[in-house]
């Protein structure tokens, strides 16, 4: 006969039955936990920094976490975080709009007021330091399935020579069948061109003068007063402006086609400002003929900045309205007609051109502008360059100017299909412009497909890359937790220390005066891997400390007193101790990165001549390789590691 245990003994094994199968249970979360244990300590320790860097989350007080939609390094080492309304309806409809300005050095943070909704504009370094600030959000999207109203464009006529005409927010258009549209913004139609036109007889006399009047238009968005079918339209009529009388009600009028129910894009702003480091604050000035979201902003050789492409004030991408601002004047001025997709990655090339990498940050139809080029701004020519692998994935592609700026060397990395596509490609591709017959030919590929990676040109010459994600805005938990540096000079990857923190859509990176490099933002459409919990925006800032920084016993090279502006002759001398050390130098101009795009940043080769306590570089004076404004100087001694900047004005 068995026996059978006492009740004492079941309730043991029983106890003891439950803790085998909560242990069985949890073995997954144990594992878990005890990896990421062991991989924390490996990460802290002194030898992997040394081959690999590390990462430091940088504490930001709660209020100053803001969503860094735009990042810029100012000439005071100061980094300015945009946030506008931050992709965020609500902070829209309140005019909340936000501005913080980081001191990397000592980790403080000071609230910047901001005037309009800096959300998607565009930015670029002016010569004397500022950094200009233009576009915006006038209105948020509303999906399809979500207009109540029926809207759209309204083309605004104005027949009259003698006076330009302002109709305010709120002006009312009657169509022919008595259907009311209100206006959503302020808008102003010049006054109408006048011309004087001359013929003459058979015999060669002076026909008596005749005056041709053209009108002028502008547009506006324009919405139902009420929902219904009766609002809808796709015939073209003329409307008539409710409250004009006499002369005016003639002259002034609406003329509109397409007035739907159908998704409506987000609409962008004309302001424009100028953000003083010195003063910390948004100077306005004028502002631009074509409002613009989503738009790029890319200094040229003189200067000036040039304004491509962006969706303007009825949600239209712009189509190739360009536009030029000049410091000196802080006005704007037409520039050469050549339609893009937005924010598109163009690059001051030698010679004056543009280089359209192709990467760009969506809006526009997939086959229009996409393709990669130059383009010559005097002659408004465009000549495509071919040979890129996945030309269809060049959407939030990442693109740089590669070290140093001479070799006149263009590199492409990673991107997407175009919209929600779940493509992604780990293509990378360089462009030798100093080649007869220049085509893109690929380089290595990236570890895993990668869309919004970012890209950062190192004072070694190498490219820092960190972040992105696989799929759209990070979709199923697609984050890429790796970083690696490009080095051109022997075309390969070398792998970095993992950052801890995901970036992928609204998320940027920038090279800090101290050799370090900061990271920002993050906007994932879901915050877990079944795509069932709604993201939040990361507000986290990490920092990344490459491995020359770790190096046991290394000692940085120091630059000390100098000038702060390159002479007449392109040169500027620094006393230092570190002379004899000193290996190289480099011109980096400072960021403005969004979207993926940083079309700033740049590294010139300098000449180096070396005294007993001295050290003084030679700057070439080609301004298309070394566009005017403030610089960093690094310097790095034969073992790379780098010094800190000094700040140095060039032009």
């Amino acid at each position: 006969m068995v026996r059978q245990p006492s009740k004492k003994l079941r309730k043991n094994l029983f106890g003891g039955g439950a803790v085998v199968v909560l242990a069985a249970l949890n073995a997954p979360a144990a594992v878990s936990f005890a990896e990421a244990r062991y991989h924390a300590y490996k990460i802290a320790q002194p030898g992997y920094q040394r081959k690999y860097g590390s990462w430091r989350q940088v504490d930001v007080p709660s209020e100053y976490r803001v969503n860094a939609i735009h990042a810029a390094l100012l000439r005071t080492g100061k980094v300015l975080l945009i946030a506008g309304s931050g992709n965020d309806q609500k902070k829209f409809d309140s005019g909340t709009f936000e501005t913080v300005l980081w001191d990397p050095r000592n980790d403080t943070f000071k609230k910047i007021p901001t005037p309009e909704d800096f959300f998607c504009s565009g930015h670029a370094q002016l010569p004397d330091g500022r950094l200009l600030v233009a576009g915006g959000t006038a209105r948020y999207e509303i999906l399809d399935g979500q207009v109540r109203k029926a809207g759209g464009g309204m083309r605004v006529k104005n027949e009259s020579p003698d006076k330009a005409v302002t109709l305010r927010k709120g002006t009312v258009f009657r169509s022919p069948s008595g259907v009311e549209y209100v206006s959503r913004f302020d808008v102003t139609v010049p006054r109408a061109k006048r011309e004087f036109e001359v013929s003459y007889t058979g015999s060669g006399q002076m026909k008596p003068w005749r005056t041709k009047v053209t009108a002028a238009e502008a547009r506006v968005f324009v919405e139902a007063r009420e929902e219904g079918p009766q609002a809808l339209t796709t015939e073209a009529a003329q409307y008539e402006i409710v409250g004009l009388e006499g002369a005016d009600a003639d002259n002034v009028y609406g003329l509109a086609q397409r007035l739907t129910t159908e998704k409506q894009d987000f609409q962008g702003i004309k302001g424009a400002y100028e953000f003083d480091p010195r003063a910390e604050r948004y100077v306005p000035v004028a502002p631009m003929k074509d409002a613009r979201w989503y738009p790029t902003l890319v200094t040229l050789d003189d200067g000036r900045v040039l304004a491509v492409s962006g969706l303007n004030d009825v949600g239209d991408v712009v189509p190739g309205d360009n536009e030029i601002y000049d410091p000196a004047t802080r006005k704007w001025s037409r520039g050469p007609s050549r339609y893009f997709p937005t924010y598109p990655s163009l690059f001051l090339t030698k010679g004056g051109k543009l280089l359209y990498t192709g990467s760009n940050a969506g809006y526009g139809p997939a086959d229009k502008g996409r393709a990669p080029g130059l383009w010559d701004l005097e002659k408004n020519t465009f000549t495509r360059l071919g040979g890129l692998t996945d030309p269809d994935q060049l959407e939030t592609s990442s693109s740089v100017l590669l070290p140093p700026a001479q070799r006149q060397r263009l590199m492409v990395l990673g991107g997407g299909g175009v919209g929600e596509s779940p493509k992604s490609t780990a293509r990378t591709s360089i462009v030798d412009l100093s080649l007869a017959d220049p085509s893109f030919r690929d380089g290595p590929a990236l570890p895993q497909g990668t869309r919004y990676l970012s890209s950062v040109l190192m004072p070694d010459d190498t490219v820092f890359t960190t972040g992105g994600s696989r799929q759209y805005r990070g979709r199923g938990g697609s984050d890429v937790l790796k970083a690696q540096f490009y080095d051109p000079r022997t075309n390969g990857f070398t792998e970095a220390a993992e950052p801890t923190v995901g970036r992928n859509y609204h998320s940027e990176a920038l090279l800090l005066p101290d050799g370090r490099v900061a990271t920002f933002g993050s906007d994932p459409l879901f915050d877990d891997k079944d795509d069932t919990r709604l993201g939040t925006f990361e507000q986290r800032i990490e920092v990344f400390t490459p491995p020359a920084l770790h190096r046991a016993g290394a000692t940085r090279p120091v630059l000390g007193e100098g000038p702060e502006k390159v002479d007449g002759s392109g040169r500027v001398t620094f006393r230092t101790a570190d002379a004899d050390r000193i290996a190289t130098a480099r011109l980096m101009r400072p960021s403005a990165v969004t979207h993926t795009t940083d079309v700033e940043q740049r590294s010139v080769e300098l000449g180096l001549t070396k005294g007993s306590d001295t050290v003084t570089v030679d700057v070439p004076k080609d301004r298309t390789l070394v566009p005017p404004g403030w610089y960093m100087l690094f310097v790095t001694d034969r073992d790379g590691t780098p010094s800190e900047a000094k700040w140095v004005r060039v032009g």
